[in-house]
């Protein structure tokens, strides 16, 4: 059992845990009060819990290392993205207790980050990170956190929704310099990111068997890929080898610099002149990713091999992708229009002609003029 004491006008509290002992103030002069406050953490023992008191104790600067172990025990890429977000938290969370951490303190926070100008989307992967931060504290053992609070999240409308026609692309490629062409071709059609592409190296390349592999690992979300050419794509890998023969420079990599020794690092130069020349306005090189993920739901193939062709992990992601143009909004119309003008069709052929003339009245009032509806 449990007791309280006073030191000076202030009650404490006395109570045990697996035969230990622990000490805490009331804060309060009231002994009815301090009762209230010593039956609360009595409760929390009967059923197991550890007492409020430990994790009182526990600050935010003491969540930290764990959440930044995680990210270096899984290999996560973004590790230096974690740790400017860690930096930017502790500006404003730091010393803070982590019962301190409500709703309101993180609305707080969110409010002074709108007021230094960030967007939305910063904000929210900060949000993300206090939020994988407290998770990973509650899941210690012993936890470090009781309970994680509600953490609102701002709403985004920074999603890119550029893409590609194909007579676009068919322009952008023609005045693209030579080197670039079949590189360009395999980001249209597969998707792939343009670090992936550049660091394509013929060992994951079976031309006789039409396949292009990456290992886990070399992948954004670290999971194997594999993609069956095409004739087009088998076409442009055969025009690789025999470029690099013809300038004696056999390389590792299928897709080369210009000079052939090394892989393609940076032609913002030339991508930005083939814009210009195809008069297609400014264009990403990611443009090509959200393109093929279209295209591959446009031609029928189910959404999961297409997300497994252009390394998409979660389908929120791969719709967020799978863009509607403005053809694909006029398609729709038409479809819509022939769709309906078959329903009228129908109608004419099923509905009987009516004697007007010797029709009773009130079939005269109902009867439907075919030919102007």
């Amino acid at each position: 059992m449990g007791s309280i004491y006073k030191r000076g006008a202030v009650f404490w509290i006395q109570y045990y845990r697996n035969g230990k002992p622990y000490r805490e103030t009331a804060k309060t002069k009231k002994e009815s009060e301090a009762k209230r406050f010593l039956k609360l953490r009595e409760g929390e023992i009967a059923e197991g819990e550890i007492p409020g008191i430990h994790f009182e104790k526990v600050r935010f600067n003491d969540l930290i290392d764990g959440f930044l172990a995680d990210y270096r025990i899984n290999e996560k890429k973004s590790l230096a993205q974690a740790e400017i977000r860690v930096e930017t938290l502790k500006t404003f969370f730091d010393g803070c207790k982590v019962p301190e951490i409500t709703t309101p303190k993180i609305q707080n926070y969110i409010e002074l980050r709108l007021a230094d100008k960030k967007s939305n989307a910063t904000i929210n992967r900060e949000l993300s990170a206090l939020k994988r931060i407290l998770n990973l504290g509650m899941r210690q053992t012993p936890p470090k956190v009781k309970r994680v609070p509600y953490i609102p999240m701002l709403k985004e409308n920074n999603v890119r929704k550029g893409f590609f026609e194909h007579g676009e692309f068919i322009a952008l490629r023609e005045a693209l310099p030579e080197y670039l062409k079949g590189f360009v071709t395999f980001a249209y059609k597969t998707g792939w990111r343009v670090s992936e592409i550049e660091k394509l190296t013929w060992s994951k390349v079976d031309l006789e068997n039409n396949i292009v592999r990456i290992e886990s690992g070399e992948t954004k979300n670290n999971e194997a890929r594999t993609v069956y050419l095409d004739n087009e794509l088998k076409e442009v890998f055969l025009n690789q080898k025999a470029r690099q023969k013809e300038l004696s420079k056999i390389s590792n990599y299928v897709f080369p610099n210009e000079e052939g020794t090394d892989k393609i690092r940076v032609f913002r130069k030339s991508w930005n002149s083939a814009c210009t020349t195809a008069k297609i306005g400014k264009r990403l090189f990611h443009d090509f990713r959200r393109t093929a993920v279209r295209n591959m739901v446009r031609a029928g193939i189910p959404e999961r091999v297409a997300m497994m062709i252009s390394g998409h992990k979660t389908r929120s992601v791969f719709e967020r992708y799978n863009i509607v143009s403005e053809t694909d909004l006029k398609i729709a119309s038409q479809k819509q229009e022939a769709y309906l003008q078959t329903q009228i069709s129908t109608i004419s052929s099923t509905i009987s002609p009516i004697d007007e003339e010797n029709a009773p009245k009130e079939k005269r009032a109902f009867s439907i003029n075919t030919e102007n509806p």
